[in-house]
């Protein structure tokens, strides 16, 4: 039974059910979402923590330490980190890829909710947490400036008015503001005053507190109506505050306004952002996972004319970075790339066959195959990305293959006198198993992805669902479309029919190539022992090769945006920051390359230091500039000598691993439960990794030599003063604390009230004795009576990673320098150093994600093979055979890793990737060989074997040139299917035939041995 004759004699049930395929492919491709890469939401959850006032240590010991306690119960956490710095905490928690976010959450809350009872009373309010995927950098920032509207005016329409109607956007997951100038009254006391008039500082506190109240007042219910209670107990800036009666002495009333100043203010001054050199309010906008980038970003644009008639024209607000920019360009190359690569086929179809009517039969199913293959993607909810098209322009390569085949063989009993519907019956017949078996082995190569965990098998997940759509349409469609459109536009065989000078040079071309191959392969096969050594040394350099050349991860993307780090001196004030930040930003937009930056400071939970400053660099156009990591290599030199700073720049990740952002990409982690121990190793492995020549931009977070004072209560003299130690930490907390002391609620928003000594009496370790304490007696006690004071240093920032004390130490690679090579550098530098073995090292982020993949490539190489191999076994019938088929691979992987390495490119996860659609390319010259003869075969299957090899070729060939925006992260892929091509179709068509012929006669030899009756195995495959 025939299965393309039901589709031949019905051409129009075929007509119709292929219409059916591109209906329905063209209405899914227009509700697919579109961004840079498929979606990899990674399960992470973000805890902040704040005490105002609070060291570093004491944030870690009594905020950290007793939450990470509690979350380390929680099931599927992968990893935890927590950052400690002046008065914050944060807590990232990273889990599994298959844990439910929301039900994490649930999980999170629940600890938070059961270690509140151990936190200090003293914070202002509990724990709070958010679900953030760190591997979703924000798409769309919004600064906000203004030359005479004050800062927390400008925060009020940003926080308030702009990021709030921006979340309600469907598809924004979150607002993130910058340079946060909340309002805040701001109490700052004269600690003269306060002694002068015998005022206590906790006095004070309560009198502030008493002063502003926001109480349910009730409601009056008379015979015939009700009346509603109100009280005027709310104040509302600074200038109610400034009357309040704090107490009273010799009968005259004292008023806060005596005691210090009492100002409109921010609520956390030590945070400021700048664009374009200017301060102002930076709104960051994040998307859901699994939306439009580019939809989302339209609906924002959309919003801001109304926000700019909306606020005052006074704040200008102008766009930083659009993410959907970049997403589009990218993906419109990747279209170029694909009508390309589907234009260079057509063409190399039409050189072969000649003929327009024979050229057009396989080209249609070209289109058919990769529309037909959205809806696929519609049902998986998949997104238009580089991973999605760049699989669809790989496919252009060999879909047609099948295609080709079959019109191939059609044509060729065509050519031997039968009737076009005869023959197109006759050949389809003839070519069915073939397609079956190319068609099904291609699509098994990619059956062990689907299995793959981790970030890497998220990502190739949907590269390859898609090649596997697309492959079994295009067997469905060379069985169906194919042979009835050849029965329909075929021409009868016509003997006399001249052609012109053109077509006869080409056909004398391919027939003296043909004849050359005729020659050359019956040398070959009068010399197979030499082919066999050849061959076998071919597998071994193959091996040798794939195991020395030099590896990555995932290749540099161009997102048109840079990080940059600036890390000041650990005593550095924050006027001193900000004049360091200034000066680096300048010389970041001088830079011909850059079309604006974006300035951050301050002690947040993106940061709790102080010293430590981030730049988002936004890069020109594509076209109007170098390549992002050149933007780099230029900046690096004119960044590293600015006088008191250490600045790092990085081209964005096109995905981050790991839940903290650090100096450089990759990090390496040290832990140990001695602090002392760690810290005294930290810096001498430090020092250690800055020597190595494969690494640059090594930095550590760890900063232990922060300036501070201690108080050394005397807790006897104290006593009987009658002070405690507790009233002597309360009066710090309220002098140099920044406390928040009351609440103004409005109908919009609730702001702080602060209370803290002035400024002057900030600035200088020698005025802290001037603070007065109220003793139980009631006299006012100065404070250098009670405690001694002392100088030293002490930790900037604690950091702990899975509950241990942790540094961090992070590295780029230098250029040209491979990811494996700098691993294997940095491994044999610990063990040269011969750490202590309570110091643990480990990898982290997308250094950790790698070493995971690098152990998973080779067994992924060998499962594909090994499903190819069983696929095979069970079409032939044969336990030897499939072996013959795959006997060209080692040349294909000595291709690809040859040509990579003659390029300078690392065998990172795209070439890889390649490396494994080679395992289903190359195999279907094997199978188009020994389903006929062996010399006969590479002599009848010659042309269709060069189509099929020169199709995949001209497919690849695009990706392989790597031009346009995203163009130099898909080359790597394009290259080693390129160079595996070009080398397996050399030897290929030479070993292949050797090896049939050795197994052919093991097989007849075990045959002989089990069953001398009988000649042939009824399941062998057709021999000459």
């Amino acid at each position: 039974m025939n299965f393309c004759e039901a589709f031949v004699r019905r051409p129009v049930m075929t007509v119709l059910v292929m219409s059916g395929l591109l209906i329905f492919g063209l209405a899914a491709y227009r509700m697919l979402p579109v961004s840079t890469l498929p979606n990899v939401d990674f399960p992470t959850i973000q805890v902040s923590a704040d005490l105002p006032g609070a060291n570093p240590e004491t944030m870690a010991s009594s905020v950290a330490t007793v939450l990470e306690k509690e979350f380390s119960t929680i099931a599927g956490i992968e990893e935890m980190t927590s950052v400690s710095g002046q008065g914050v905490t944060r807590i990232t928690i990273q889990f599994a890829l298959d844990r439910d976010i929301d039900a994490a959450a649930q999980d999170v809350n629940s600890a938070i909710a059961s270690a509140a009872r151990r936190l200090p009373a003293t914070m202002p309010a509990p724990p709070s947490f958010r679900k953030v995927n760190p591997g979703d950098s924000p798409i769309y920032y919004l600064a906000l400036t203004s030359d005479t509207v004050p800062l927390s005016s400008v925060n009020e329409y940003a926080e308030t008015y702009l990021a709030q109607r921006i979340s309600t956007i469907n598809g924004v997951a979150q607002v993130n503001v910058f340079g946060q100038q909340k309002y805040a009254v701001r109490v700052q006391l004269d600690p003269n005053a306060l002694a002068a008039r015998g005022v206590g500082i906790n006095e004070v506190e309560q009198a502030v507190s008493n002063a502003n109240v926001n109480i349910p007042t009730g409601t009056l219910y008379g015979r015939e109506r009700i009346y509603a209670v109100q009280s005027t107990g709310q104040l509302s800036n600074a200038a109610s505050f400034r009357p309040v009666i704090v107490t009273y002495r010799n009968g005259a009333a004292v008023r806060l306004q005596e005691l210090g100043r009492v100002i409109d203010g921010v609520q956390n001054d030590k945070v400021a952002a700048w664009f374009k050199d200017k301060r102002g309010i930076v709104l960051a906008i994040q998307r859901q996972p699994g939306t439009n980038t580019i939809e989302v970003v339209d609906n924002i644009k959309k919003l801001l004319p109304t926000f700019r008639a909306e606020v005052p024209p006074s704040i200008d607000i102008q766009v930083l970075y659009d993410r959907s920019v970049t997403i589009r360009a990218s993906v419109d190359e990747v279209k170029f790339t694909l009508y390309l690569a589907l234009a260079l086929v057509v063409l190399v179809i039409f050189l072969f066959l000649r003929n327009i009517p024979s050229t057009i039969i396989p080209s249609i199913a070209l289109p058919m195959c990769v529309i037909g293959t959205f809806s696929v993607m519609y049902l998986f909810d998949f997104s238009i990305d580089n991973i999605s098209l760049m699989a669809l322009t790989l496919c252009v390569g060999f879909v047609v293959d099948d295609a080709i085949v079959m019109l191939e063989n059609i044509t060729r009993h065509v050519e031997q006198g039968k009737s076009v519907l005869q023959a197109t019956l006759d050949g389809s017949r003839e070519i069915v198993f073939t397609i079956i078996s190319m068609t099904l082995s291609l699509a098994a190569v990619f059956i062990p992805v689907l299995f793959m965990g981790g970030i890497l098998g998220r990502l190739l997940h949907e590269f390859a669902v898609t090649i596997i759509a697309a492959v079994l349409l295009s067997g469905f469609v060379s069985l169906t479309l194919t042979p009835m459109m050849c029965s329909r536009i075929l021409k009868p065989h016509r003997g006399d029919v001249r052609h012109g000078g053109l077509y006869m040079a080409f056909e004398r071309g391919f027939n003296a190539l043909r004849d050359a191959y005729d020659a050359s392969l019956a040398w070959t096969l009068a010399h197979q022992r030499t082919v066999m050594v050849v061959f076998v040394a071919i597998c071994i350099a193959t091996g040798v090769l794939f195991v020395r050349a030099p590896k990555g991860f995932l290749p540099s993307e161009d997102s048109g945006q840079l990080f940059c780090f600036v890390e000041g001196p650990q005593d550095i004030s924050f006027e001193a920051m900000s004049d360091l930040q200034r000066q680096v930003a300048q010389i970041i937009s001088q830079d011909p390359n850059v079309e604006a930056a974006m300035s951050f400071i301050g002690a947040t939970g993106f940061s709790p230091s102080l010293n430590v400053g981030r730049i988002t660099i936004t890069l020109k156009p594509f076209r109007e500039r170098k390549p992002a990591d050149q933007v780099v290599r230029d900046l690096r030199p004119k960044l590293a000598n600015i006088l008191g700073a250490k600045v790092f720049i990085q081209n964005v990740p096109a995905i981050r691993i790991g839940g903290n952002l650090t100096r450089s990409p990759y990090q390496y982690v040290l832990r140990a439960p001695d602090t002392d121990e760690l810290y005294h190793w930290a810096p001498i492995v430090e020092r250690k990794l800055r020597s190595l020549p494969g690494l640059v931009d090594v930095a550590s977070d760890l900063q232990i030599v922060r300036p501070e004072v201690t108080v050394h209560i005397e807790r006897e003299k104290a006593s009987a003063m009658g002070v405690s130690a507790q009233q002597i930490e309360m009066a710090l907390n309220n002098a140099y604390g920044s406390r928040q002391v009351s609440t103004i609620y409005t109908p919009t928003n609730q702001y702080w009230v602060i209370m803290e000594l002035a400024e002057r009496y900030q600035t200088d370790p020698s005025v802290m004795p001037m603070l007065y304490v109220r003793a139980s007696t009631g006299a006012l006690v100065p404070l250098n009576a009670l405690a001694t004071f002392s100088s030293g240093v002490g930790p900037l920032q604690v950091t702990h990673h899975g509950q241990l004390p942790s540094v961090t130490l992070s590295f780029d690679v230098r250029p040209g320098v491979a990811l494996s090579q700098a691993i294997a550098e940095v491994q044999a530098a610990m063990r040269e150093l011969q750490v202590p073995a309570t110091l643990s090292g480990t990898f982290s982020g997308t250094a950790q994600a790698y070493q995971a993949s690098l152990q998973g490539m080779g067994i992924l190489l060998l499962l594909s093979i090994l499903v190819i191999y069983l696929v095979l076994g069970i079409l032939y019938e044969s336990f030897i055979h499939p072996l013959t088929i795959l006997s060209g691979l080692p040349t294909a992987g000595l291709g690809a890793i040859l040509t990579l390495m003659a390029f300078g490119i690392e065998l990172n996860m795209y070439a890889f990737v390649g490396i494994m659609l080679l395992v289903g390319i190359v195999k279907k010259n094997a199978i188009m060989i020994i389903d006929f003869a062996i010399h006969q075969a590479g002599l009848v299957r010659f042309r269709p074997i060069m189509m099929t090899t020169m199709a995949a070729l001209m497919g690849s060939l695009p990706i392989a040139i790597g031009f346009g925006a995203g163009g130099g992260a898909r080359m790597p892929l394009g290259i080693s299917v390129v160079g595996g091509l070009l080398l397996s179709q050399a030897l290929t068509l030479y070993i292949t035939p050797v090896i049939y012929v050795y197994f052919e006669r093991l097989q007849l030899w075990l045959q002989r041995r089990k069953q001398p009756a009988i000649a042939e195995h009824a399941g062998q495959p057709r021999s000459a």
